[in-house]
């Protein structure tokens, strides 16, 4: 498996610096916990897995794409924000893998003094292929075309007026500007006497 050769590779070049004796940890725990889930895996969804018929009259399978990824920042407390993104999930059943065909775009949540930035990676498409849907709370980003899928509900950290959303789409990163509302009061106001 070229996996294996890359890791091995990766984790001798590694062994030099004692600091990332830690990451290595890490990446075999990962790899093991891939290794475990395909291990078993019999059913892709629809449109990840295609026969192909080569010029010598043998049909081959392909698979894919299966990506996951996830994002670290650091937010405004202090404390990390870990955002996931693809189509590859870990399933509620210990060693499995839930894969779906629609994938869930990389996304980052800018909130500005008088705006909240959306920035979404959604490669591979036309801008007109991408719909989008705003609430005071939330956006929701998504693509239906034969070739890609991608889904996502982002909540929003500020309430907006999605009518004033103004969106951009250049070189597969979509940008989404929504313009903050003013905190309205909570209850009824009671005057006093």
């Amino acid at each position: 498996m070229v996996w294996d050769e890359f890791f091995e590779d990766w984790f001798k070049r590694r062994r030099r610096f004692p600091f990332f004796r830690e990451f290595d940890e890490v990446f075999r725990d990962m790899e093991r916990m891939f290794e475990e889930a395909f291990k078993g895996f019999r059913e892709m969804p629809e449109g990840l897995a295609r026969e192909k018929r080569l010029p010598d009259g043998r049909i081959v399978r392909e698979y894919g794409p299966i990506v996951y990824g996830y994002s670290v920042t650091i937010g405004p407390d202090g404390k990390p924000i870990v955002r996931e993104f693809g189509n590859v999930k870990p399933s509620m059943k210990p060693g499995l893998l839930d894969i779906k065909s629609e994938r869930e775009p990389l996304v980052d949540i800018i909130e500005e003094a008088e705006a909240v930035k959306v920035v979404a990676e959604v490669p591979g498409v036309e801008k007109n292929d991408i719909q989008l849907y705003g609430t005071e709370r939330s956006l929701t980003i998504k693509v239906d075309t034969p070739s890609r899928k991608y889904f996502k509900e982002v909540e929003l950290p500020a309430e907006v007026d999605p009518k004033s959303a103004k969106s951009t789409y250049k070189n597969g990163v979509l940008e989404v500007i929504l313009k903050k509302t003013a905190p309205k009061p909570k209850g009824q106001p009671i005057k006093v006497e």
